[in-house]
């Protein structure tokens, strides 16, 4: 089985020869490095293509093989808690000019050194997600890559310390530091969902436009998406407004992936600090896009609290969050501040992320206030993903109509391939889970047909998959105390066939139309009559589950009525023609 690591990096905290070194360096700039942009070295000098190969970037919630984190002294109490969770998931490499100082810190406080070991590197600073590099797959499963980005600080070792990374892991590096492909980004103002959707605030587009102040190849926003897409296989590039009062305006400070579906929100009282601004940019989300499944995206909101003094960001709080997590594998890292206002949101997380184990770490205290400084867990963290990834890609069940036949799919890779999949579910409330084995059905896509007691109410699930390499892995990961749960709502399955039938979209419509069929298994027959009765079109489709399109007739004009027809009986729509 392969080790996982946590690479934590300590070191050189000077950030130049004629400048001198600093103790600890802020997420933001300090006056002198403020001076500093205008003549520093941003740009390379070397084009380093985008991989040959199509990429997918991974999600924080996939398989973690290294965590990445600065040492820091100023906070080390908050660094041991991350290494005393972590090497219960990982491997840790503690990257050090220091080793013994680290290494006598670290015994003395109980943590186990077993599966700890030393990298000598420097570094200017604690903020690792910011300008580490990010985690890459060739072929979605394949070669292991690391994509790097220009850091949008004067601190050159933070800025080369992801080669470095690149070098002690021995894996390629791809640096977009260099005209046409110059691009300024930081990690914690990026989020993927795995599947080539991404999320950042504008701040991607003011860092790289005409005038920008480091130098770099002004860009547009069609320019910056091409570059994300070359070299880290984003196709949907969202971009949301900067925030009034975080002015690092990096995403990961008010909002976290949970998986593919759910967006975990920071809620703020009406119309305090960023509340409206945050509000406005999911609805802008939420309105916009939908999931990589077709569906509308679940927002869970968590509260974001105030100082002790009852102070938010727009009256001189620290901009406290529980949004500035680490998901690393089983284990979920939340920031937290004071005990009566961290349980409740400890409470949304474990609701959130069921069997996973979550825990707190204080960021808010007289001796160590990180987050004074803008910054909390997220922040402070990067990760490397595992180089020989089992994928579990699945849209969750949350309602089915039916008893018999419920279909569970998923699209699973490995680059050995997959030997064999099962869904295990339960009745609610129940301890022992069945077990359903899963077929392949066509490619990567693998499906199983529960049929479950005709008095079930919710039915508890999880995913489990083998390669041929031996590998295997559930989905949720921390499966069997981990579990996605559905209903089981005894409708007729005509009216389950009408809430799995959407559309048509756009109504009214021009040239075409459109309709999403969900799970309807069977042959489906489509016919189209107009108001008196007349039917217009017919035609069938053998495989109804997914998205169809119809070509509507240039001299129809009105309103007609859409039927389809099958093993579920018959749903009606109406459709305008203009």
């Amino acid at each position: 089985m392969r080790k996982f690591y946590l690479l934590i990096v300590f070191g050189f905290l000077g950030f130049s020869a004629n400048l001198h070194a600093q103790e600890f360096l802020p997420k933001g700039l300090t006056p002198e490095e403020q001076n500093l942009i205008s003549s520093y070295q941003f740009t390379g000098t070397q084009y380093t293509p985008p991989p040959s190969s199509p990429v997918r970037t991974a999600a924080q919630w996939e398989e973690v093989e290294y965590l990445l984190l600065r040492w820091t002294p100023n906070f080390q109490n908050i660094q041991r808690q991350i290494v005393e969770a972590a090497i219960d998931e990982c491997k840790v490499i503690i990257v050090t000019q220091n080793q013994s100082a680290v290494a006598n810190y670290l015994t003395s406080n109980g943590i186990d050194m077993t599966n700890v070991e030393f990298l000598n590197t420097g570094s200017n600073s604690i903020w690792i997600r910011d300008y580490s590099a990010n985690t890459v797959y060739t072929n979605d499963v394949g070669e292991l890559a690391y994509i790097d980005w220009i850091y949008n600080r004067p601190r050159p070792l933070d800025n080369i310390m992801p080669a470095a990374v690149a070098d002690y892991l021995d894996i390629p590096l791809y640096v977009t530091d260099t005209a046409p492909a110059d691009l300024v980004n930081t990690g914690g103002n990026f989020m993927s969902d795995g599947l080539g959707n991404a999320f950042a605030s504008e701040l991607i587009l003011e860092e790289n436009e005409a005038g920008n102040p480091y130098g770099v190849s002004p860009k547009t926003e069609a320019e910056i998406d091409q570059i994300v897409h070359d070299y880290m296989g984003i196709n949907s590039y969202r971009k949301m407004e900067t925030l009034p009062y975080d002015v690092i305006h990096h995403i990961d400070m008010h909002m976290k992936l949970l998986d593919e579906e759910t967006i975990l929100v920071s809620k703020y009282p009406e119309g305090v600090a960023d509340g409206p601004q945050i509000e406005e940019n999911i609805n802008y989300i939420t309105g916009t896009f939908q999931t990589p499944f077709g569906n509308d995206y679940e927002i869970k909101w968590i509260p974001a609290p105030p100082s002790s003094g009852g102070q938010y960001p727009n009256n001189g709080g620290a901009y406290r969050t529980y949004t500035n997590a680490l998901i690393l594998n089983k284990t979920v890292l939340v920031p937290t501040y004071r005990p009566e206002v961290d349980a409740e949101a400890l409470q949304i997380w474990e609701e959130a992320m069921p069997g996973y184990r979550i825990v707190g770490i204080d960021v808010d205290n007289s001796d160590e206030p990180l987050i004074n400084s803008s910054g909390a867990i997220h922040c402070i963290t990067h990760t490397v993903g595992v180089a020989d990834p089992l994928w579990i890609v699945h849209e969750k069940l949350r309602e089915v109509g039916t008893y018999s036949n419920i279909p569970v799919e998923a699209q699973i890779k490995h680059i050995s391939g997959v030997a064999q999949a099962k869904v295990f579910w339960r009745q609610a409330g129940e301890t022992a889970f069945q077990e359903a084995a899963m077929t392949n059905v066509s490619d990567d896509n693998w499906l199983a047909e529960l049929t479950v007691p005709a008095d079930s109410e919710e039915i508890d699930y999880y995913i489990w998959a083998e390669a041929n390499s031996g590998k295997s892995i559930a989905r949720p990961m921390p499966a069997p105390e981990g579990y996605w749960t559905f209903t089981v709502n005894a409708m007729s399955t005509s009216e389950w066939a009408s809430q799995n039938i959407k559309g048509p979209y756009p109504n009214p419509a021009k040239d075409k139309v459109h309709f999403e069929l969900k799970d309807i298994p069977g042959k489906v027959n489509i016919s189209i009559y107009n108001l008196t009765g007349q039917k217009i079109y017919q035609n069938a489709i053998e495989n109804a589950d997914g998205k169809i399109t119809l070509i509507l007739n240039s001299s129809w004009n009105g309103v007609y009525i859409v039927n389809f027809e099958g093993e579920f009986g018959k749903v009606t729509r109406k459709l305008v023609v203009k």
